[in-house]
């Protein structure tokens, strides 16, 4: 069953502005997305906004087989944002395929499906299984940014040598790849520069920074897993680095930038940093509207500066 689309108050009605990006071979109407995580699994935001009116919708990281994920409580709200582990669950991409894109292309969004898996097999297990799915779905974004089970000392994307490994694996979905990459290492530039020689067209910067909040009364960890991520306006700043190294790294590298983007000002920073597009996350958990509301706010603000062409931005502020 399709469902009830509300079109909403966040038009881009009168906006002059010619916001259309690319991000490699990928073309996008704008550079305003859904991030993973945040969105769903598909439509679960349909009845707040438009969502074939985004640049693209980015579903909840898939894993090859059903996943259930960490014990709770898994959202904790922090100062400027909030701290989770929830562990990556999910239906599987079977299921997925067969029961939740349906709903989502009949929305007619173009959908990013990012993929995990805790060894490379298992990310090219979860790739293998899109290398037949229906045209919408346009990219496939690698979550490196999770444990690596054959080097417990690390996440993938803490290692240029195992995001390799995997965005090499993920290959296998015979789509566009971008690899989502963690703020939470040094080598950011060297690990986004081995992400692209394997393959990625692009790398979405950056995913969660590390963290912990401890319940004083308990002594123990709120979360049910214990240590988890923080995102939402807190690390902004953070993100808006990671995008800038990436491009001062590598100024030919597609970045999509994502981490505490709640208005069209916080979009702009991004693509000053140096990313093609952005991504909207711990925002929609406010206002499930948001995407639509930056979109909006950013084609209000090219408008008053005279920007006449979103991408003319990309980098700016690198000089």
């Amino acid at each position: 069953m399709r469902p009830r689309i509300r079109r909403g108050r966040h038009g881009l009605d009168g906006v002059k502005a010619d916001l259309s990006t690319r991000v490699a071979s990928v073309n996008l109407p704008n550079p305003v997305m859904t991030a993973s995580g945040t969105a769903g699994h598909g439509t679960e935001l349909a009845t707040h906004l438009d969502l074939s009116s985004l640049g693209a919708v980015v579903v909840k990281s898939l894993h090859a087989e059903p996943w259930a994920g960490n014990p709770a409580p898994r959202i904790h709200a922090t100062p400027s944002g909030m701290i989770n582990s929830v562990g990556l669950q999910g239906p599987g991409l079977a299921a997925w395929l067969e029961q939740d894109l349906p709903v989502l292309e009949a929305t007619k969004a173009r959908v990013v499906v990012s993929i995990w898996g805790r060894t490379v097999d298992e990310f090219a297990a979860a790739a293998s299984m899109l290398a037949t799915a229906p045209s919408c779905v346009v990219a496939v974004e690698v979550n490196a940014s999770c444990p690596n089970l054959e080097d417990r000392r690390a996440l993938f994307a803490h290692s240029a040598t195992a995001t390799s490994e995997v965005v090499d694996a993920a290959r296998a979905a015979r789509r566009p790849l971008w690899a989502k990459l963690s703020p939470n290492t040094p080598d950011l530039p060297e690990v986004a520069a081995a992400a692209a020689a394997a393959g990625a067209e692009a790398v979405t910067v950056a995913n969660t920074v590390l963290g912990m909040v401890i319940d004083t009364e308990t002594r123990h960890p709120v979360l049910g897993a214990g240590r988890g991520g923080l995102s939402g306006p807190a690390i902004r700043p953070v993100a808006v680095r990671a995008v800038f190294d990436t491009h001062e790294a590598h100024p030919d590298l597609p970045i999509v930038g994502v981490g505490g983007i709640s208005s069209g000002d916080d979009a702009v920073q991004f693509l000053l940093a140096g990313a093609t597009a952005v991504q909207v996350g711990t925002a929609t958990f406010a206002d499930p509207a948001a995407p639509a509301r930056i979109l909006a706010d950013l084609g209000r603000w090219c408008d008053h500066h005279g920007v006449a062409t979103v991408t003319d931005l990309v980098g700016g502020a690198h000089g």
